[in-house]
């Protein structure tokens, strides 16, 4: 990188949440410099810690730099022909429906146009999904009931300008940061505005709560069935809006008629019949309100009807459309919503049309010039991977993503890929628990290298540039597709040799025998034909803007819906009677406990990327299940312990953490961990493939589960300046630490002599210190070389084992001095040493727990703003601000 110079920054997009955050970028001749674009609307300079920590996951380490076919490093032509020849014999031999693309929110949308263009267009099936499946279909599912179209209709500007915020099943501070500080500033700006958080778990998103509602989980359609009905008691309904703009609210209210008194709301839900008043007297007095949504309501069995329920009290009271308010499905990757304009999903066109109107599929293969382009929907994600399994599909092309760990009933995933006939995957990462079940491996660029555009969760289009040079062999996603639909004999329609062409071809179908917006109701709301004649300068130069962007709105369309038009063939939303569903399956003697999954702060999906940045592992470095109190209790569980969960799908360990923010009878395990960076720690493995029945979104929040404490023979951990392959262990959590690795282990066969084993696991010559308790069964060891630490070994009969951070800090150390040298086996540091911060609280400045707890005793600080005066923390991302206000409220 040293051999680029840029004298100005360079403006792109971060590659995490759908919140799509403006980076400004500098290459300099000592590395990139990043920051937030303060220019950008979405973020105005804000970056959370992942975002802020972006310039430290540019290296190569462990990319894909070459082809491989069958283990073998190859050429990009012998690579390419191999997938266009495997593709092309089991099309030949099984027809179109017999292979698939999984690809994923992480691809831009000129990727994400060929893929699909290439699957339904030209090989002539419809099976091409995508991970944000995942994520936001059941949003999608429901947009199209209730307004006709696939369509956000309110924007970031909207949460800061309401006066009351609903935060539905959502943990908004940790999987959206940047939009929660945004809504954070408002409240301070304006005390009055109130904010509710439903969540069966108190997250810190509960932080500036004026209210949190730790609802049953599932019950999200019971209380908001029960909203709608109080709404039409006290008098307010918008009936107007209703009988001008709305049809279908007499069935809607019918419906919430089943569970409408405070009482059985409040029964149903697990809740204080207070609670619940309260909330019913917030959102009626309050016209200026805006619900947030998000994976609590979409990954659900039921998760389209949840949806609609919520945008049905904002079409009853005609809360769309203004300032301030409006139902806002958020997304969880930076180009979910680009996918949805493509058509990425089973059962989309591209240009948000359907496959249920046949003049929308003759549209597009008039477009497209594709007299094979599929006629019917292809399968979704856990369809798909079930007609893996059974042979049906006998190729799968997967880019960008990694279902083996993403994906529910994940070892049946993994078996049904390593049984599959053919397994292509892209990626910019050479090893993860999907590439290994590939046949051939195809090296995508990845982020700073790719160039496109992306669309945020406000239906803002974005430019995503390249601004360092590629790896290796590593091509663009869509130059890759390109390639292979060339091999199969369809080079005319895929001329494509820049990403531009690709971007001009997706804003001209979006116009094609379109109508005018809004003024034409029923015709696609999904329209940037303003851009369609863009040259490669203008695309290149290209400013973010909300869709619509057409002759009627060339500068974009900052909110829909302002006319009370919408996209249905009586230009009037629909609200829906909505008949609440307990979770499919529930929880019994067998398995007592609900289990829920989703995001933690400082990680991002499978970890690929994040995993390589020391300070965004050191808050949350292992997988971990949080238990309440009570449940602890009764299951015997101990704080810092290890757990078995258990489902009828499958099983694994983490690290016990007991809380009074978890609900009763409900235990949460994050999402991340994979074979990766720890043993039998994918939570996938143990989530049903259940899926809503309209969207077929995975119900990742209810899985029944039995829990047990997991009792090794013995417990450890490792510090080493290389990672390393530790034979014998049950249990393996790896974290990169600043100049180590971290291995926290347990084993269930004790070796026969520790000081063999650990000189064998570590692979290290030096001199070892040892310590050695026979009786209590503990062993300590240290290796060093000329004086400097390469790696310390504890390890115990259970889990009380001291603290890792002062030990973590002596491998930034040339040489230990004879101090600490003296306390190193006892892991006690020298009287006065600062090194000793504790665990990581906030990322973005790496200041640990000890250290703010001693600086508040210290200096008497009494509030958060003290504390960031004093030591900087909470005044990055901010979303560390919770806990160091609990840390506030013990010491």
């Amino acid at each position: 990188m040293s051999d680029l110079s840029y004298s100005a920054s360079i403006r792109s997009t971060c590659p995490y949440c759908g919140v799509g955050c403006g980076v400004a970028v500098k290459v300099e001749a000592d590395g990139i410099k990043l920051s937030g674009d303060q220019q950008h609307p979405a973020n105005f300079g804000r970056l959370c810690s992942k975002g802020a920590a972006l310039a430290e996951t540019l290296d190569n380490e462990g990319r894909l730099l070459y082809p491989i076919v069958d283990g073998q490093r190859t050429s990009w032509d012998e690579a390419l022909d191999c997938v266009a020849n495997g593709f092309k014999k089991i099309i030949d031999e099984h027809g179109p429906d017999a292979v698939a693309f999984y690809v994923s929110g992480q691809l831009l949308t000129e990727d994400y146009y060929v893929a699909n263009k290439l699957m339904k267009g030209y090989i002539g099936s419809a099976n091409i999904d995508t991970n944000s499946r995942l994520c936001m279909s059941t949003a999608v599912a429901a947009h199209k009931r209730a307004f006709g179209a696939d369509v956000v209709p309110v924007c970031y500007e909207d949460i800061e300008a309401a006066d009351l915020v609903v935060i539905v099943g959502s943990n908004y501070a940790w999987a959206h940061p940047v939009l929660y500080q945004r809504l954070v500033a408002a409240k301070k700006a304006r005390p009055a505005m109130l904010v509710v958080v439903i969540d069966p778990r108190h997250t810190p998103t509960c932080d500036f709560a004026d209210l949190h509602l730790a609802i049953a989980p599932g019950a999200d359609a019971y209380l908001f069935n029960g909203l709608l009905h109080n709404l039409r008691r006290e008098d307010a309904l918008d009936l107007g809006f209703v009988e001008a703009h709305v049809e279908g609210f007499a069935a809607a209210f019918e419906a919430a008629r089943a569970v409408s008194s405070i009482p059985k709301v409040a029964q149903v839900c697990g809740i204080a019949e207070t609670q619940v008043s309260e909330f019913f007297r917030m959102f009626a007095r309050t016209a200026r309100t805006v619900t947030i949504f998000s994976q609590g309501i979409n990954q659900s069995s039921s998760g389209v009807d949840k949806a609609n329920a919520i945008i049905n009290v904002h079409l009853a009271t005609g809360r769309i459309g203004r300032p301030g308010m409006g139902p806002f499905s958020v997304t969880g990757q930076p180009n979910a919503m680009g996918g949805r304009e493509v058509g990425g999903l089973a059962n989309q066109l591209a240009a948000h049309m359907d496959f249920s109107d046949p003049a929308s599929v003759d549209l597009v293969a008039r477009f497209w010039d594709a007299p094979r382009i599929a006629q019917a929907p292809g399968l979704k994600a856990v369809e798909m991977f079930q007609a893996i399994e059974s042979g049906k599909i006998k190729a799968v092309w997967i880019m960008a993503t990694n279902p083996v760990v993403s994906l529910p009933d994940a070892d049946r995933v993994r078996a049904a890929l390593m049984a599959c006939e053919l397994v292509v995957v892209s990626d910019c990462v050479q090893h993860t628990d999907t590439t290994a079940c590939a046949d051939i491996l195809l090296p995508a660029e990845c982020w700073g290298e790719k160039d496109g555009t992306v669309t945020n969760s406000e239906r803002r289009i974005s430019r995503q540039r390249s601004f360092m040079p590629t790896a290796g062999e590593a091509r663009p996603d869509w130059w890759i597709l390109t390639q292979v639909a060339q091999r199969l004999g369809f080079a005319e329609a895929f001329p494509y040799t820049q990403a531009a062409q690709i971007f001009r071809e997706h804003a001209r179908l979006s116009g094609f025998e379109n109508g005018a917006g809004f003024e034409n109701s029923g015709k696609r709301a999904f329209d940037i034909s303003a851009l369609a004649e863009s040259d490669d300068a203008e695309y290149d130069a290209l400013q973010p803007v909300q869709w619509p962007v057409n002759s009627q709105s060339p500068q974009g369309t900052q909110r829909l819906f302002t006319d009370g038009k919408f996209y249905t063939p009586s230009g009037k939303a629909r609200m829906l009677a909505v008949v609440p569903q307990l979770p499919a399956v529930a929880v019994d003697a067998e398995f007592p406990l609900v289990l829920n999954t989703g995001r933690i702060r400082d990680q991002w999906h499978t970890m690929t990327r994040t995993g390589k940045v020391p300070r965004l592992n050191a808050h949350l470095f292992e997988p971990f299940v949080q238990v309440q109190a009570r449940d602890a209790q009764n299951y015997q569980l101990q704080d810092g312990g290890l757990a078995r969960l258990t489902s009828r799908h499958g099983s694994m360990l983490a690290r016990v953490q007991v809380s009074e923010d978890q609900r009763p009878g409900s235990v949460f395990v994050p999402m991340h961990w994979n074979d990766a960076f720890a043993k039998l720690a994918r939570v996938d493995a143990l989530v049903a493939p259940i899926t809503d029945p309209i969207s077929g979104q995975p119900e990742s929040k209810h899985t029944p589960v039995r829990i047990a404490p997991y009792r090794p023979a013995w417990q450890g951990f490792v510090l080493s300046r290389t990672r390393l392959e530790l034979p014998d262990t049950s249990y393996c959590a790896c974290s990169r630490g600043a100049g180590y690795w971290r291995h926290e282990i347990a084993g269930e066969t004790l070796p026969y002599e520790w000081r063999g084993w650990v000189e064998a696991a570590s692979g290290k010559a030096g001199e070892w210190i040892e310590y050695r308790d026979a009786a209590m069964g503990r062993y300590r060891a240290a290796c060093l070389q000329d004086g400097r630490l390469e790696a310390v070994f504890f390890l115990a009969p259970d889990q009380r084992l001291p603290e890792r951070e002062w030990l973590s800090s002596l491998f930034g150390q040339a040489m230990l001095q004879s101090v600490e040298l003296a306390g190193l086996l006892a892991a006690r540091p020298p009287k006065g040493a600062v090194s000793d911060t504790g665990r990581t609280v906030c990322a973005c400045f790496s200041v640990g727990e000890k250290t703010i707890r001693n600086t508040i005793q210290a200096q008497g600080l009494a509030s958060v703003e003290a504390v960031g005066l004093v030591l900087k923390a909470g005044t990055g991302c901010g979303s560390c601000v919770p806990e160091i206000r609990r840390i506030l409220e013990r010491h």
